[in-house]
């Protein structure tokens, strides 16, 4: 699996290595652009934390710390930048089954990205509220609490719970801007989902919120 992951960092590397024009790359994807010291930086923010692209190494970095990033969170920055194609959010919901190929792996995605979030926050839905403030979570109406997050400025997630009752368990699902695809395929679809779903569990683990 890492030597999949690593293979795929090179690939995404080499492809944003290759761009001709860094300016129209950041105006579809809405990141920022500037060189200094003869280095290109491209700055975007992914899960409410600003990051710095450095060309052309490709080095990845945050901006407020000396933390490594993630080498899944680095593959999707990239694939990020590199696939965006500048599409307005449209604001018109989708659900998994609806992506290209979602509903031949929709089982594999519930399980992975869906399961955790019901598992942790089914029971107490509201806080799931308070952790999503770390992440710029806002609330919005689905279900009986849902918050929506910018994984990244054109790519907002929202996770819906249902609590559970007499004859019923706890439910959740992820919803999507109709535009998702025009941005992130499917399978980084899958690994953002689940990235944010552990995430929130860590951060409530640790007592955030």
């Amino acid at each position: 699996m890492k030597k999949g992951y690593q293979l795929a960092y090179q690939l995404a590397c080499e492809e944003l290595g290759n761009t001709d024009d860094i300016n129209q790359l950041c105006l579809k994807s809405g990141a920022s652009y500037q060189v200094i010291d003869s280095k290109k930086i491209i700055a975007l923010e992914y899960l409410n934390r600003s990051y710095q692209v450095t060309l052309p190494d490709i080095e990845i970095s945050l901006d407020d710390s000396e933390e490594e990033v993630p080498l899944r969170d680095k593959i999707l920055i990239l694939h990020y930048l590199t696939q965006a194609k500048g599409t307005p959010v449209s604001n018109k919901m989708i659900a998994y089954k609806e992506l290209p190929e979602g509903a031949t792996y929709f089982p594999t995605f519930s399980k992975r990205a869906i399961k955790p979030i019901v598992d942790h926050f089914g029971n107490e839905p509201n806080r799931l509220l308070d952790i999503a403030g770390v992440f710029g979570g806002q609330r919005v109406d689905y279900g009986d609490v849902a918050i929506t997050i910018d994984a990244f400025s054109r790519v907002p997630i929202t996770l819906v719970l249902w609590r559970g009752d007499d004859e019923f368990p706890p439910a959740g699902n992820i919803l999507f801007d109709s535009t998702i695809s025009d941005y992130l395929s499917t399978e980084d679809i899958n690994v953002l989902c689940e990235t944010i779903a552990w995430k929130l569990v860590k951060f409530s683990r640790a007592g955030y919120g």
